[in-house]
Order: structure tokens, then sequence, then C-alpha cells
């Protein structure tokens, strides 16, 4: 479960790095569509931390459990931040730090399945 979970929070947070990437090339702002994306990529961080954090319970495989957790919760913390800094930026580079945030994102999510499978 916790690589089908991984790997949609990696697809979600890659199309909404395109997007600001295309947003930032066009010199527009952050939209209420890209806000309702970004809250959709937490939404699959948090889910991504429960199903890690039960997988991790239960499972009798030798995992770093202090790691995996720390990148699950560092997980659910960027994009709120990327959000606030990104609204903050009145220019166009607002969606460039939402680019660099999903971007951060989805390589995180791959990180936490490589610590995940050791």
């Amino acid at each position: 479960m916790i690589d089908t979970t991984a790997y949609a929070v990696f697809g979600l947070a890659t199309a909404v790095a395109v997007w600001a990437a295309w947003k930032t090339i066009r010199h527009t702002r952050i939209s209420d569509g890209m806000f309702y994306a970004i809250s959709a990529v937490e939404i699959g961080t948090l889910l991504l931390l429960v199903v890690g954090i039960a997988g991790l319970s239960a499972t009798k495989r030798d995992v770093e459990g202090t790691l995996l957790v720390s990148y699950l919760a560092t997980l659910v913390l960027v994009p709120p931040i990327t959000l606030v800094w990104g609204v903050a930026e009145k220019s166009r580079w607002g969606t460039g730090v939402v680019l660099i945030g999903m971007w951060t994102v989805a390589i995180m999510a791959i990180r936490v399945l490589q610590v995940w499978h050791g």
C-alpha cells in the first residue's frame, strides 16, 4: 500500500510542478485551481504519513524507522510552506516557488520508497 500511495503522491506533485512551471513561464500568479491542487498534494502526503507509519508498525522487515518517519513528517510540511511562500511572493516567482516545492515533494516520495525497501 505504501508503494501505491508514494507513486500517487509522486505523480500528483509532478503534475502540479509542471503546471507551476507553465504558469511561471507565462508570468502568472497562483490561482485558486493551483491552491486546490497543492491542497490535494497535502492530502496525499498526509495519507502517505498514515500508511507509512501503519506499514512500519506492521512490518517485520528491517526498515530504518526513524529515517522513514522523518521523511514522512517533512513531506507533510512542504506543501503548506510552499503555498504560503508562493502566495506571499507577488511576482511570477510565486509559481516558481510552487514548482520547486512540488518537485521536492515528488523526489522525497521516491526517497520514502527507497528507505522503505532498504
